[in-house]
């Protein structure tokens, strides 16, 4: 009988652990926890008024250099420390500075809604 609750409890053990490696495995970070950008309009006049969030959707690990897809973006609608063009076509968030996980930053622009998204970034996971 000894060597049968030795066992359930060897048993439960390795499923726990088990468990736990799961989660661990499943909490890195990836593709599936890409940044995300999002754009709402909050202002209706002319040219409409436009809020970028955008946020490191990783629960673990901060996110640097945030590439952005931005053709066609000005630099003058926009503080260059939240949001810097780089070229007709790229642009990168917060300087490319660290977001930490879960982390939004957000700025607003004025004009007609420009197409972006994500591109290129790189997590700093331990």
């Amino acid at each position: 009988m000894q060597n049968n609750t030795a066992l359930k409890l060897t048993f439960r053990a390795l499923t726990g652990l088990a468990f736990l490696l799961q989660i661990g495995q499943s909490a890195e970070c990836g593709y599936r926890n890409k940044p995300t950008i999002q754009q709402t309009q909050v202002g209706f006049g002319s040219p409409p008024k436009f809020m970028v969030e955008v946020q490191n959707k990783c629960p673990m690990c901060p996110v640097i250099n945030i590439h952005v897809k931005c053709v066609s973006f000005t630099q003058d609608l926009v503080d260059p420390r939240k949001f810097k063009v780089l070229n007709h076509s790229d642009c990168v968030v917060n300087s490319g500075l660290p977001l930490a996980p879960l982390q939004k930053v957000s700025f607003n622009y004025s004009h007609n809604k420009f197409l972006m998204s994500t591109s290129n970034w790189n997590f700093q996971c331990e």
